[in-house]
Parts: C-alpha cells; sequence; structure tokens
C-alpha cells in the first residue's frame, strides 16, 4: 500500500526537533519527499539525515521565519528542486516570555510576535503562492490549545497562537476554491524539548502541565504529526478552516 502522501513534496518549518521534527520523519515514511526547515543548521541537518538513513528523500535549509528574503528563498529552492509544493506545516515557534503582562517588555512581546506569528503569517503567504499555480495543495499550521484559552503568564505565547487560528480561518476561506486547504492543530502538553525547558526541571510545574491533560500522560510530538500528516493528505479533501485538539482532551473540561 501507498503512503497516506506518496509522491507528494512536504515543507516544514521547525523540522528540527520536537513536534515538526517528527512530522517531517513521518512526511517521509508516509512517501512525501521532504524539505526540512530549521533555525538551527544542526537539527535540521540531522533531521535530514535521519530521512535519508531510511530511504527517504529530504533536503533542508536553515532560515529565521521572520525573515521574509529567506522564506521567500527557501519556496524557491524548493520548486526548484522537487517541482512542485504539495503540504505545508508551520512548526516553527517558540514558548516565549514567562511573565505577567504587567511585567512584560515590548521588546519580549515583539520576540514572541515575530517567530510565532510573523513567521507563519510569512511561511503561509509565500506557500500559498508556490501552490496556488498547481490548483492544490494543504497547509496545517501549529497553534495550540493557549490559542482557545488564556495562560496567567503566558500572554505573549497565548496572543500569538490565538492569532494563528484567525490567519488559518481567514486563509481557508480566501483560498477555498483555489484546490488549497489551510487548517490548524492546537496541542495540548507534548513532551518536547521546548516543553522541558519551561518546566526546568521543577517538579510542582511538572505536575501542574500533567494534570492538564485529562488523559493522565503528556502527549507524544508523534501523535500530533498523525495528525498533521492527515490533514495534509488526500484522506482530508473536505476539511478546511478547522483548528484540531490534539491535546487528550484539555480544552474539553
Amino acid at each position: 500500500m501507498e503512503g497516506m502522501v506518496a509522491e507528494k513534496v512536504a515543507l516544514v518549518t521547525g523540522g528540527g526537533s520536537g513536534i515538526g521534527r517528527e512530522t517531517a520523519l513521518l512526511f517521509a515514511m508516509e512517501g512525501a519527499k521532504v524539505w526540512v526547515v530549521d533555525c538551527s543548521p544542526e537539527a535540521m541537518e540531522q533531521t535530514v539525515d535521519w530521512i535519508r538513513q531510511r530511504g527517504g528523500i529530504a533536503e533542508g535549509s536553515c532560515v529565521d521565519v521572520s525573515d521574509e528574503s529567506g522564506v521567500k528563498q527557501i519556496m524557491a529552492n524548493c520548486l526548484e528542486v522537487y517541482g512542485q509544493l504539495d503540504c505545508a506545516v508551520n512548526s516553527a515557534g517558540i514558548s516565549g516570555p514567562q511573565s505577567f503582562l504587567k511585567d512584560l517588555s515590548l521588546e519580549a512581546f515583539r520576540g514572541a510576535v515575530d517567530t510565532n506569528l510573523n513567521g507563519t503569517f510569512l511561511c503561509m503567504k509565500h506557500e500559498l503562492r508556490a501552490m496556488e499555480p498547481a490548483g492544490r495543495g494543504a497547509i496545517v499550521n501549529l497553534s495550540s490549545g493557549a490559542g482557545w484559552i488564556g495562560t496567567p503568564g503566558l500572554g505573549a505565547y497565548c496572543a500569538t497562537k490565538h492569532a494563528v487560528l484567525g490567519l488559518t480561518k481567514t486563509a481557508a476561506l480566501e483560498m477555498a476554491r483555489t484546490g488549497i486547504r489551510v487548517n490548524a492543530i492546537c496541542p495540548g502538553s507534548i513532551d518536547t524539548p521546548m516543553l522541558q525547558a519551561s518546566m526546568r526541571g521543577d517538579e510542582a510545574v511538572t505536575a501542574m502541565i500533567r494534570s492538564s491533560m485529562p488523559i493522565g500522560r503528556l502527549g507524544e510530538a508523534n501523535e500530533v504529526a498523525e495528525a498533521a500528516v492527515w490533514l495534509c493528505s488526500d484522506r482530508a479533501s473536505l476539511v478546511t478552516g478547522i483548528s484540531m485538539a490534539v491535546d487528550g482532551g484539555a480544552v474539553s473540561r
């Protein structure tokens, strides 16, 4: 049996670690040619090497997703090498500052906006332009459960992830008759390097985060990847404009 995305070309930002890495790996396992994007050249190369060692096809680029010229060049490179772009998962993001809003500096707030919001916007903008001539494509943006609810101390993160959902819905409607679908995933607490850094080995913080998951455990990055690849596949042909919770019931409480 062919994979879900056989013969497709998939681009994954934040592909050097966590959810992005698992998504890039799963795309390759399901038959896609993959373009891995990350701000860390070492992390990007590790993902590309992993895919190639297992017989998959992968290339990669290192870029700051808030740099429009860099993002535009990546799309051009992908089209030059692979000849098409069918799928994109915009996973690049940061947790941002942990601070109550009254103590949050504008500089720190802007840092979260640059990566999480501007970066998603710029990638999606140029992905749409790359896909439109072919009249097909699927984009998945990574939001968060914090895109639906507020979290004290994470105002910048919540603001950017709420905004990603607005961008996703708008793009889905704008592109609805072009053959391009746009969706978002809202993960819960997923066991990634970013989450581990946020917990900082603090047992109280770790217990609080684990308790936010009604299933009694943290999610795994590959569980989010499964949803992302499915949304990019033809099996989700009628699905556009949604915000899919992959959170073990966290926002259902």
